[in-house]
């Protein structure tokens, strides 16, 4: 059964957060609001903040961007993961994705279904690693990242989880990269 364990130190981990939307500013960005003040509740590090319009290589091109930045080791996305002709997000983070942490997608699935029912089939929540990064792509809704960072990333973006979680795998997430 998952776990904190108290014997372990808490590692901070450095993370972006990036709302997708071709309405909202840094005034009105509650979901994106949301994100940082779990983020930095729980003692991690804002790296970086923006919002950038729903186009996919907008999008991809500041993944790209924040993946090649060393002070940054994860990034969380909020926006563009429905089914609209506007919802590009997960494309553009498809793009990018070395591999794609699919049972991510199952678990916001698992976790919307006891919040808002078969509603959640609507959305497409997808992870993956890139560059040695995590990227987490999360609805638009503020409940919706209220629920992914309580019931899943807070839980994996602590050292202290047990019995594994993703910071203890983080300096091997490049390892086929330094390879000889």
């Amino acid at each position: 059964m998952s776990r904190i364990d108290e014997s372990r130190e808490f590692i901070p981990v450095r993370i972006a957060v990036l709302t997708v939307s071709d309405t909202r500013q840094a005034s009105d960005d509650r979901s994106g609001d949301t994100l940082v003040q779990r983020i930095e509740g729980a003692g991690h590090i804002l790296s970086a903040r923006t919002i950038v319009r729903d186009e996919r290589a907008e999008i991809a091109a500041q993944l790209r961007a924040w993946c090649a930045d060393d002070a940054i080791d994860a990034i969380i996305s909020t926006g563009g993961t429905g089914l609209t002709g506007r919802d590009v997000t997960v494309e553009a983070h498809r793009e990018v994705y070395e591999k794609e942490i699919v049972a991510f997608g199952t678990v916001f699935t698992h976790v919307s279904m006891a919040k808002i029912g078969t509603s959640a089939v609507q959305s497409r929540a997808t992870a993956g690693v890139a560059m040695g990064t995590y990227l987490f792509a999360l609805p638009g809704s503020p409940g919706a990242c209220k629920d992914a960072w309580d019931e899943i990333l807070a839980l994996q973006l602590d050292y202290r989880h047990r019995p594994c979680n993703f910071v203890e795998i983080m300096p091997r997430l490049d390892e086929h990269q330094r390879r000889k």
